[in-house]
C-alpha cells in the first residue's frame, strides 16, 4: 500500500507507543492486586494486540491492513456522573523508590496512556490521506476512549478520581452567555 510520508511517521510513532502501551499492560496485568482492575486489563489486552499487529500490517503489507479493528462498547458503570459513590478520597504523593506498583499507581499510569494515545490517534486520524487508515486510526481513537472510560470509572468508584456537581451558579452564569440559534436559520 502507497503510504504519504506523514502517514508512515504518524504509523510508526502510534505502532511504537502500542509498543509502549502493551509491555506496560503485561506488567500492570502481573502487578495489579485488585481483581476488578486486573480484569479490566485483561479483557482491553486482545484489542491493543489487534490494534498494533493492524498498524504493523499497514506498515509492512502491499495491501494494508485488511482487517475492522474490534472497537469495544461503551460501558457505563455509574449511577450518577456529577459525583462519587465515595466520600473517601484516599490522599497521594509520588514516591521516589519504587519496586513495586500499587493499584492506584496502575490506573493512573493505564489511563494516563488511554488519554495520550486517544489524543494521537484523533490527531492522526484527521490529517491521514488514505481512507482505510483514517477509519482505522477514527476506531482506534474510540477504543483509546471507551478503555479510558473505563479506567476512569473504575478510578471514580475507589476515590481516585473525584467527581463533583458543577455549583448551579457557574451552570447559571456560564449557561447565560450563549444563546441557542434556530436550526433552520439561514446564513
Amino acid at each position: 500500500m502507497q503510504l504519504a510520508a506523514h502517514e508512515v511517521h504518524d504509523l510508526h510513532e502510534l505502532t511504537m507507543s502500542c509498543v509502549n502501551s502493551i509491555t506496560n499492560m503485561a506488567m500492570f496485568i502481573n502487578a495489579t492486586k485488585d481483581q476488578e482492575l486486573k480484569s479490566m486489563i485483561q479483557g482491553h489486552f486482545p484489542a491493543h494486540i489487534q490494534d498494533y499487529n493492524m498498524k504493523v500490517e499497514f506498515l509492512s503489507k502491499v495491501n494494508g491492513s485488511t482487517q475492522k479493528l474490534n472497537v469495544p462498547q461503551l460501558n457505563k458503570s455509574l449511577q450518577d456522573y456529577t459525583k462519587s459513590p465515595t466520600s473517601n478520597f484516599p490522599a497521594i504523593t509520588p514516591r521516589t523508590d519504587v519496586q513495586q506498583m500499587n493499584d492506584r499507581e496502575i490506573a493512573t499510569a493505564y489511563l494516563l496512556t488511554l488519554k495520550r494515545a486517544g489524543r494521537e490517534y484523533a490527531w492522526s486520524a484527521m490529517e491521514a490521506s488514505n481512507p482505510n487508515i483514517r477509519e482505522f486510526l477514527k476506531d482506534a481513537f474510540t477504543m483509546s476512549c471507551n478503555h479510558a472510560y473505563d479506567v476512569w470509572q473504575y478510578m471514580v468508584r475507589k476515590g481516585y478520581y473525584p467527581l463533583e456537581p458543577a455549583p448551579q451558579s457557574t451552570i447559571n452564569t456560564i449557561s447565560s452567555i450563549y444563546g441557542e440559534v434556530a436550526e433552520h436559520a439561514l446564513v
